[in-house]
Protein backbone atom coordinates (compact mmCIF):
# COMPACT_ATOMS: atom_id res chain seq x y z
CA UNK A 1 0.00 0.00 0.00
CA UNK A 2 1.31 3.92 -0.79
CA UNK A 3 0.97 6.76 0.51
CA UNK A 4 -1.41 9.49 -2.06
CA UNK A 5 -2.92 12.79 -1.31
CA UNK A 6 -5.60 14.59 -4.24
CA UNK A 7 -5.76 18.45 -2.80
CA UNK A 8 -6.09 22.01 -3.80
CA UNK A 9 -5.12 24.90 -1.91
CA UNK A 10 -4.34 28.89 -2.37
CA UNK A 11 -1.13 28.00 -4.14
CA UNK A 12 -3.06 26.00 -7.05
CA UNK A 13 -6.00 27.69 -6.93
CA UNK A 14 -7.94 30.87 -7.06
CA UNK A 15 -10.55 31.67 -4.34
CA UNK A 16 -13.63 31.63 -6.79
CA UNK A 17 -12.60 27.83 -6.83
CA UNK A 18 -11.86 27.33 -3.49
CA UNK A 19 -14.95 28.89 -2.42
CA UNK A 20 -17.15 26.35 -5.15
CA UNK A 21 -15.32 23.29 -3.38
CA UNK A 22 -15.03 23.98 0.13
CA UNK A 23 -16.72 21.26 2.06
CA UNK A 24 -19.18 21.25 5.03
CA UNK A 25 -18.47 19.52 8.04
CA UNK A 26 -21.18 16.64 7.21
CA UNK A 27 -19.98 16.04 3.82
CA UNK A 28 -16.33 15.62 5.21
CA UNK A 29 -17.24 12.76 7.38
CA UNK A 30 -19.19 11.16 4.28
CA UNK A 31 -16.44 11.93 1.74
CA UNK A 32 -13.75 9.22 4.05
CA UNK A 33 -16.28 6.91 4.82
CA UNK A 34 -17.34 7.04 0.79
CA UNK A 35 -12.99 7.09 0.57
CA UNK A 36 -12.84 3.66 2.37
CA UNK A 37 -15.43 1.89 0.81
CA UNK A 38 -13.73 2.44 -2.92
CA UNK A 39 -11.86 -0.65 -4.35
CA UNK A 40 -8.47 1.52 -4.20
CA UNK A 41 -8.45 2.83 -0.67
CA UNK A 42 -7.83 1.06 2.66
CA UNK A 43 -7.30 4.31 4.71
CA UNK A 44 -8.87 8.15 4.50
CA UNK A 45 -8.36 11.51 6.05
CA UNK A 46 -9.49 14.90 4.93
CA UNK A 47 -7.62 18.13 5.56
CA UNK A 48 -10.25 20.79 5.09
CA UNK A 49 -9.75 24.72 5.86
CA UNK A 50 -10.63 28.16 4.77
CA UNK A 51 -7.90 27.73 2.27
CA UNK A 52 -7.13 23.78 1.28
CA UNK A 53 -8.72 21.02 0.72
CA UNK A 54 -6.96 17.79 0.80
CA UNK A 55 -7.61 14.07 0.37
CA UNK A 56 -4.97 11.92 2.06
CA UNK A 57 -5.00 8.00 1.26
CA UNK A 58 -3.29 4.54 1.59
CA UNK A 59 -3.81 2.85 -2.14
CA UNK A 60 -3.21 -0.17 -3.64
CA UNK A 61 -2.78 1.76 -7.43
CA UNK A 62 -1.62 4.77 -8.10
CA UNK A 63 -3.93 6.23 -10.93
CA UNK A 64 -6.98 4.35 -9.72
CA UNK A 65 -6.15 6.07 -6.72
CA UNK A 66 -5.87 9.46 -8.09
CA UNK A 67 -9.04 9.07 -10.05
CA UNK A 68 -11.18 7.75 -7.22
CA UNK A 69 -9.84 10.67 -5.07
CA UNK A 70 -10.50 12.99 -7.73
CA UNK A 71 -14.07 11.91 -8.17
CA UNK A 72 -14.70 12.25 -4.34
CA UNK A 73 -13.76 15.64 -3.93
CA UNK A 74 -15.69 16.39 -6.62
CA UNK A 75 -18.76 14.74 -5.77
CA UNK A 76 -18.65 15.69 -1.85
CA UNK A 77 -17.59 19.73 -2.94
CA UNK A 78 -19.46 22.01 -4.64
CA UNK A 79 -17.54 22.13 -7.84
CA UNK A 80 -17.36 19.56 -10.80
CA UNK A 81 -14.84 17.30 -11.60
CA UNK A 82 -14.07 19.07 -14.94
CA UNK A 83 -13.52 22.67 -12.89
CA UNK A 84 -11.41 21.52 -10.07
CA UNK A 85 -8.70 18.95 -12.20
CA UNK A 86 -6.84 21.60 -13.49
CA UNK A 87 -6.16 23.27 -10.07
CA UNK A 88 -5.69 19.60 -8.57
CA UNK A 89 -2.14 18.38 -7.24
CA UNK A 90 -1.22 15.04 -6.49
CA UNK A 91 1.84 14.12 -4.38
CA UNK A 92 2.90 9.91 -3.80
CA UNK A 93 4.43 8.30 -1.12
CA UNK A 94 7.32 10.11 0.04
CA UNK A 95 6.26 13.55 -1.50
CA UNK A 96 3.11 12.68 -0.02
CA UNK A 97 4.67 12.90 3.05
CA UNK A 98 7.04 15.94 2.51
CA UNK A 99 3.67 17.90 1.93
CA UNK A 100 1.77 17.21 5.05
CA UNK A 101 4.99 17.78 7.05
CA UNK A 102 5.89 21.25 5.37
CA UNK A 103 2.14 22.22 5.65
CA UNK A 104 2.08 21.30 9.77
CA UNK A 105 5.00 23.53 9.79
CA UNK A 106 3.41 26.44 8.04
CA UNK A 107 5.49 26.51 5.02
CA UNK A 108 2.29 25.83 2.35
CA UNK A 109 0.26 28.38 4.76
CA UNK A 110 -0.98 31.39 3.60
CA UNK A 111 0.73 33.44 6.07
CA UNK A 112 4.10 31.22 6.52
CA UNK A 113 4.69 29.71 9.56
CA UNK A 114 1.13 30.52 11.14
CA UNK A 115 0.49 27.79 13.60
CA UNK A 116 -2.77 26.95 13.28
CA UNK A 117 -2.45 24.73 10.94
CA UNK A 118 -1.32 22.28 13.45
CA UNK A 119 -5.14 22.36 15.46
CA UNK A 120 -6.59 22.08 11.79
CA UNK A 121 -4.15 18.32 11.38
CA UNK A 122 -5.09 17.60 14.75
CA UNK A 123 -9.07 17.85 13.49
CA UNK A 124 -8.46 16.02 10.83
CA UNK A 125 -7.24 13.43 12.52
CA UNK A 126 -9.69 13.09 15.38
CA UNK A 127 -12.25 12.71 12.64
CA UNK A 128 -10.53 9.73 10.91
CA UNK A 129 -10.40 8.35 13.94
CA UNK A 130 -13.62 8.81 15.22
CA UNK A 131 -15.28 7.42 11.99
CA UNK A 132 -12.60 4.72 11.76
CA UNK A 133 -10.97 5.73 8.84
CA UNK A 134 -7.53 6.02 9.77
CA UNK A 135 -5.27 3.01 10.16
CA UNK A 136 -1.58 2.53 10.71
CA UNK A 137 -0.62 4.45 8.02
CA UNK A 138 -2.37 7.86 8.67
CA UNK A 139 -2.55 7.71 12.46
CA UNK A 140 1.39 7.63 12.01
CA UNK A 141 1.43 10.11 9.53
CA UNK A 142 -1.06 12.89 11.50
CA UNK A 143 0.83 12.54 14.73
CA UNK A 144 4.19 12.72 12.86
CA UNK A 145 3.16 15.44 11.10
CA UNK A 146 1.94 17.37 14.67
CA UNK A 147 5.09 16.23 15.75
CA UNK A 148 7.42 17.78 13.22
CA UNK A 149 5.16 21.22 13.35
CA UNK A 150 5.83 21.82 17.02
CA UNK A 151 9.53 20.92 16.24
CA UNK A 152 9.77 23.76 14.02
CA UNK A 153 8.36 26.32 15.78
CA UNK A 154 10.30 25.36 18.86
CA UNK A 155 13.66 25.01 17.25
CA UNK A 156 13.62 27.72 14.96
CA UNK A 157 12.33 31.52 14.02
CA UNK A 158 9.41 30.48 12.25
CA UNK A 159 7.08 32.22 14.62
CA UNK A 160 8.53 35.68 13.53
CA UNK A 161 7.55 35.30 10.27
CA UNK A 162 4.49 33.78 11.04
CA UNK A 163 1.14 34.62 12.09
CA UNK A 164 -2.72 33.52 12.58
CA UNK A 165 -4.79 34.35 9.64
CA UNK A 166 -6.56 36.15 12.08
CA UNK A 167 -3.60 39.10 13.07
CA UNK A 168 -2.75 39.27 9.62
CA UNK A 169 -6.15 40.27 8.75
CA UNK A 170 -6.59 42.05 11.41
CA UNK A 171 -3.27 43.88 10.55
CA UNK A 172 -4.56 44.52 6.67
CA UNK A 173 -7.84 46.24 8.20
CA UNK A 174 -5.48 48.51 10.46
CA UNK A 175 -3.83 49.25 7.48
CA UNK A 176 -0.30 50.49 8.82
CA UNK A 177 -1.22 51.09 12.22
CA UNK A 178 -1.06 48.67 15.42
CA UNK A 179 -3.51 46.26 15.55
CA UNK A 180 -3.87 46.88 19.82
CA UNK A 181 -3.89 50.89 19.16
CA UNK A 182 -6.70 51.07 16.37
CA UNK A 183 -9.13 48.24 17.89
CA UNK A 184 -8.99 49.61 21.22
CA UNK A 185 -12.66 50.68 22.71
CA UNK A 186 -14.03 49.79 19.82
CA UNK A 187 -16.78 47.67 19.45
CA UNK A 188 -16.71 44.21 17.93
CA UNK A 189 -19.16 41.37 16.58
CA UNK A 190 -17.61 37.90 16.00
CA UNK A 191 -19.89 35.36 13.59
CA UNK A 192 -19.65 31.81 14.55
CA UNK A 193 -18.23 29.88 17.15
CA UNK A 194 -15.81 27.62 15.89
CA UNK A 195 -11.93 27.32 16.12
CA UNK A 196 -10.88 30.41 13.56
CA UNK A 197 -13.87 32.80 15.43
CA UNK A 198 -12.71 31.64 18.71
CA UNK A 199 -9.32 32.89 17.91
CA UNK A 200 -10.90 36.29 16.43
CA UNK A 201 -12.55 36.40 19.63
CA UNK A 202 -9.28 36.26 21.54
CA UNK A 203 -7.12 38.34 19.55
CA UNK A 204 -10.25 41.27 19.78
CA UNK A 205 -10.59 40.77 23.61
CA UNK A 206 -6.49 40.49 23.54
CA UNK A 207 -6.32 43.65 21.71
CA UNK A 208 -8.35 45.73 23.98
CA UNK A 209 -11.78 46.12 22.19
CA UNK A 210 -14.80 47.99 24.79
CA UNK A 211 -17.39 45.68 23.69
CA UNK A 212 -18.09 42.32 21.77
CA UNK A 213 -20.89 40.68 20.53
CA UNK A 214 -20.75 36.55 19.62
CA UNK A 215 -23.20 35.27 17.37
CA UNK A 216 -24.00 31.78 16.23
CA UNK A 217 -26.59 29.48 14.98
CA UNK A 218 -26.16 27.38 18.48
CA UNK A 219 -26.38 30.34 21.16
CA UNK A 220 -25.21 28.17 23.76
CA UNK A 221 -21.54 27.67 21.85
CA UNK A 222 -21.64 31.81 21.87
CA UNK A 223 -22.37 31.69 25.46
CA UNK A 224 -19.72 28.99 26.35
CA UNK A 225 -17.12 30.96 24.08
CA UNK A 226 -18.51 34.45 26.35
CA UNK A 227 -18.07 32.29 29.54
CA UNK A 228 -13.89 31.62 28.72
CA UNK A 229 -13.26 35.02 27.57
CA UNK A 230 -14.63 36.49 30.83
CA UNK A 231 -14.40 33.89 33.38
CA UNK A 232 -10.91 34.42 36.04
CA UNK A 233 -7.70 34.44 34.20
CA UNK A 234 -9.80 34.79 30.68
CA UNK A 235 -8.39 37.29 28.73
CA UNK A 236 -11.27 39.63 28.94
CA UNK A 237 -11.41 39.37 33.00
CA UNK A 238 -8.74 42.07 33.59
CA UNK A 239 -10.25 44.53 31.99
CA UNK A 240 -14.14 43.70 32.46
CA UNK A 241 -14.99 43.33 28.89
CA UNK A 242 -18.66 44.00 28.11
CA UNK A 243 -18.96 40.32 26.11
CA UNK A 244 -22.69 38.65 25.14
CA UNK A 245 -24.09 36.45 23.24
CA UNK A 246 -26.57 36.72 20.74
CA UNK A 247 -28.97 34.51 18.07
CA UNK A 248 -28.03 35.03 14.64
CA UNK A 249 -31.68 36.82 13.71
CA UNK A 250 -30.16 39.66 16.16
CA UNK A 251 -26.74 40.04 13.34
CA UNK A 252 -28.47 43.15 11.63
CA UNK A 253 -28.92 45.11 14.92
CA UNK A 254 -25.43 44.04 15.76
CA UNK A 255 -23.73 45.29 12.90
CA UNK A 256 -25.13 48.85 13.01
CA UNK A 257 -23.27 49.20 16.34
CA UNK A 258 -20.46 47.30 15.31
CA UNK A 259 -17.05 48.88 14.35
CA UNK A 260 -15.31 45.42 13.69
CA UNK A 261 -17.12 42.13 12.53
CA UNK A 262 -14.97 38.91 12.16
CA UNK A 263 -17.26 36.71 10.57
CA UNK A 264 -16.16 32.55 9.72
CA UNK A 265 -18.85 30.56 9.73
CA UNK A 266 -19.68 26.73 8.06
CA UNK A 267 -22.73 28.20 6.32
CA UNK A 268 -23.02 27.55 2.45
CA UNK A 269 -24.93 31.12 1.42
CA UNK A 270 -23.83 34.69 2.42
CA UNK A 271 -24.33 35.66 6.22
CA UNK A 272 -23.38 38.91 5.59
CA UNK A 273 -25.55 40.71 2.28
CA UNK A 274 -24.86 43.80 0.62
CA UNK A 275 -28.00 45.13 1.61
CA UNK A 276 -28.11 44.03 4.68
CA UNK A 277 -24.62 45.73 5.55
CA UNK A 278 -25.78 49.09 3.63
CA UNK A 279 -28.37 48.84 5.84
CA UNK A 280 -26.53 49.14 9.24
CA UNK A 281 -24.62 51.53 7.62
CA UNK A 282 -27.54 54.15 7.10
CA UNK A 283 -27.12 57.20 9.31
CA UNK A 284 -24.06 56.16 10.68
CA UNK A 285 -20.97 58.09 9.80
CA UNK A 286 -18.18 56.11 11.86
CA UNK A 287 -15.80 53.51 9.46
CA UNK A 288 -17.35 49.86 9.16
CA UNK A 289 -13.71 47.31 9.26
CA UNK A 290 -15.46 43.84 7.58
CA UNK A 291 -13.06 40.49 7.82
CA UNK A 292 -14.29 37.37 6.19
CA UNK A 293 -12.37 34.21 7.55
CA UNK A 294 -14.73 32.21 6.10
CA UNK A 295 -14.70 29.73 2.93
CA UNK A 296 -17.08 30.03 1.35
CA UNK A 297 -17.30 33.54 2.02
CA UNK A 298 -19.94 34.65 4.45
CA UNK A 299 -19.81 38.14 3.55
CA UNK A 300 -20.98 39.74 0.25
CA UNK A 301 -17.64 40.78 -1.81
CA UNK A 302 -20.44 43.88 -2.77
CA UNK A 303 -19.78 45.54 0.86
CA UNK A 304 -16.30 46.69 0.03
CA UNK A 305 -17.87 49.51 -2.51
CA UNK A 306 -20.00 50.99 0.30
CA UNK A 307 -18.95 54.07 1.67
CA UNK A 308 -17.10 53.94 4.48
CA UNK A 309 -16.90 49.91 4.55
CA UNK A 310 -13.70 47.95 4.68
CA UNK A 311 -13.60 44.36 3.94
CA UNK A 312 -10.67 42.23 3.58
CA UNK A 313 -11.53 38.18 2.74
CA UNK A 314 -9.62 35.40 2.30
CA UNK A 315 -8.81 36.47 -1.61
CA UNK A 316 -7.50 39.96 -0.36
CA UNK A 317 -5.51 38.47 2.26
CA UNK A 318 -4.03 35.95 -0.42
CA UNK A 319 -2.75 38.73 -2.41
CA UNK A 320 -1.43 40.85 0.75
CA UNK A 321 0.61 37.61 1.89
CA UNK A 322 1.93 36.81 -1.50
CA UNK A 323 4.62 40.02 -0.83
CA UNK A 324 4.72 39.01 3.14
CA UNK A 325 8.86 38.86 3.89
CA UNK A 326 9.89 35.00 4.87
CA UNK A 327 12.26 34.67 8.01
CA UNK A 328 15.71 33.43 7.31
CA UNK A 329 14.42 30.39 9.65
CA UNK A 330 12.38 28.71 6.86
CA UNK A 331 15.69 27.48 5.68
CA UNK A 332 16.09 25.94 8.80
CA UNK A 333 12.71 24.71 8.77
CA UNK A 334 12.93 23.03 5.40
CA UNK A 335 16.03 21.35 7.10
CA UNK A 336 13.84 19.72 9.74
CA UNK A 337 11.74 18.72 7.06
CA UNK A 338 13.66 16.93 4.97
CA UNK A 339 15.21 15.42 7.86
CA UNK A 340 11.62 14.23 9.38
CA UNK A 341 10.53 12.87 6.20
CA UNK A 342 13.93 10.65 5.40
CA UNK A 343 13.02 9.43 9.22
CA UNK A 344 9.00 8.55 8.47
CA UNK A 345 10.42 6.76 5.04
CA UNK A 346 12.90 4.50 7.23
CA UNK A 347 10.19 3.63 10.14
CA UNK A 348 7.91 3.12 7.52
CA UNK A 349 10.10 0.60 5.70
CA UNK A 350 10.87 -0.86 8.57
CA UNK A 351 7.76 -1.64 9.56
CA UNK A 352 6.64 -3.06 6.38
CA UNK A 353 8.88 -5.83 6.89
CA UNK A 354 7.46 -6.61 10.41
CA UNK A 355 5.09 -9.12 9.26
CA UNK A 356 7.44 -10.96 7.11
CA UNK A 357 10.01 -10.90 10.41
CA UNK A 358 6.90 -11.83 12.97
CA UNK A 359 5.68 -14.63 9.84
CA UNK A 360 9.22 -15.82 10.01
CA UNK A 361 9.65 -16.34 14.03
CA UNK A 362 6.13 -17.95 14.22
CA UNK A 363 6.79 -20.47 11.16
CA UNK A 364 10.41 -21.40 13.77
CA UNK A 365 8.43 -21.97 16.84
CA UNK A 366 5.60 -23.98 14.98
CA UNK A 367 8.85 -26.24 13.89
CA UNK A 368 10.25 -25.90 17.19
CA UNK A 369 7.15 -27.29 18.64
CA UNK A 370 6.63 -30.21 16.04
CA UNK A 371 9.98 -31.36 16.56
CA UNK A 372 9.43 -31.68 20.35
CA UNK A 373 6.50 -32.93 19.77
CA UNK A 374 7.80 -36.05 17.48
CA UNK A 375 11.05 -36.19 20.39
CA UNK A 376 7.97 -37.09 22.94
CA UNK A 377 7.16 -40.08 20.67
CA UNK A 378 10.43 -41.29 20.17
CA UNK A 379 11.29 -41.04 24.10
CA UNK A 380 8.57 -41.17 25.96
CA UNK A 381 10.63 -41.91 29.21
CA UNK A 382 11.45 -38.11 29.13
CA UNK A 383 10.67 -36.52 32.74
CA UNK A 384 8.98 -33.03 32.46
CA UNK A 385 12.61 -31.36 33.83
CA UNK A 386 14.69 -33.01 30.80
CA UNK A 387 11.59 -32.38 28.21
CA UNK A 388 11.37 -28.66 29.61
CA UNK A 389 15.44 -28.49 29.10
CA UNK A 390 15.83 -29.68 25.91
CA UNK A 391 12.52 -27.62 24.28
CA UNK A 392 14.92 -24.35 25.71
CA UNK A 393 17.76 -25.37 24.29
CA UNK A 394 16.02 -25.55 21.06
CA UNK A 395 14.12 -22.28 20.83
CA UNK A 396 17.92 -20.75 22.28
CA UNK A 397 19.21 -22.23 19.07
CA UNK A 398 16.29 -20.98 16.83
CA UNK A 399 16.35 -17.58 18.68
CA UNK A 400 20.42 -16.97 18.22
CA UNK A 401 20.59 -18.11 14.52
CA UNK A 402 17.28 -15.79 13.71
CA UNK A 403 18.66 -13.10 16.19
CA UNK A 404 21.04 -11.85 13.67
CA UNK A 405 19.58 -11.93 9.74
CA UNK A 406 16.24 -10.33 11.06
CA UNK A 407 17.98 -7.36 13.15
CA UNK A 408 20.22 -6.76 9.99
CA UNK A 409 17.19 -7.15 7.09
CA UNK A 410 14.93 -4.77 9.40
CA UNK A 411 18.00 -2.50 8.96
CA UNK A 412 18.68 -3.02 5.34
CA UNK A 413 14.60 -2.61 4.98
CA UNK A 414 14.57 1.05 6.64
CA UNK A 415 16.81 2.04 3.79
CA UNK A 416 15.65 3.22 0.65
CA UNK A 417 15.02 0.60 -1.87
CA UNK A 418 15.17 -1.77 1.18
CA UNK A 419 11.18 -2.64 0.05
CA UNK A 420 12.67 -5.59 -1.44
CA UNK A 421 14.08 -7.70 1.29
CA UNK A 422 10.92 -8.46 2.34
CA UNK A 423 9.97 -10.26 -0.41
CA UNK A 424 13.55 -12.35 -0.43
CA UNK A 425 12.99 -13.40 3.23
CA UNK A 426 9.59 -14.85 1.86
CA UNK A 427 11.15 -16.42 -1.03
CA UNK A 428 14.23 -18.10 0.86
CA UNK A 429 12.12 -19.31 3.89
CA UNK A 430 9.19 -20.61 1.96
CA UNK A 431 6.52 -18.40 3.98
CA UNK A 432 2.51 -18.53 3.08
CA UNK A 433 1.96 -15.13 1.96
CA UNK A 434 -1.31 -15.35 3.08
CA UNK A 435 0.52 -15.64 6.95
CA UNK A 436 2.08 -12.60 6.28
CA UNK A 437 -1.34 -10.45 4.94
CA UNK A 438 -2.57 -11.88 8.65
CA UNK A 439 -0.23 -10.07 10.50
CA UNK A 440 -0.57 -6.94 8.36
CA UNK A 441 -4.30 -7.31 8.65
CA UNK A 442 -4.04 -7.22 12.07
CA UNK A 443 -1.79 -4.31 12.57
CA UNK A 444 -3.85 -2.19 10.53
CA UNK A 445 -6.94 -3.32 12.94
CA UNK A 446 -4.87 -2.47 16.27
CA UNK A 447 -3.87 0.67 14.51
CA UNK A 448 -7.94 1.34 14.53
CA UNK A 449 -9.03 -0.13 17.14
CA UNK A 450 -6.92 2.49 19.04
CA UNK A 451 -7.66 5.21 17.61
Amino acid sequence: MSLLVVGLSHRSAPVSVLERAALVPEARGKLLQDAVSAEPVTEASVLSTCNRIELYADVDKFHAGVAELSNLLARHSGAGLEELTPYLYVHYEDRAVHHLFSVACGLDSMVVGEGQILGQIKDALAVAQELHTAGRLLNDLFQQALRVGKRAHSETGIDKAGQSLVTFGLEQLAAGRDVESWAHGKRALVIGAGSMSSLAATTLVRAGVGELAIANRTVERAERLVQLLTEPGGPGAATGLGARAVAMTSVPQELALADIVVSCTGATGLVLAGEMVAAAREGNAAPLALLDLAMPRDIDAAAHRIEGVHLVDIESLADASADAPMAADVDKVRGIVSDEVAAFGAAQRAAHITPTVVALRTMAADVVSSEIARLDGRLPDLDDKQRAEITQTVRRVVDKLLHAPTVRVKQLASEPGGAGYADALRELFDLDPETVAAVSRADTRDARERA
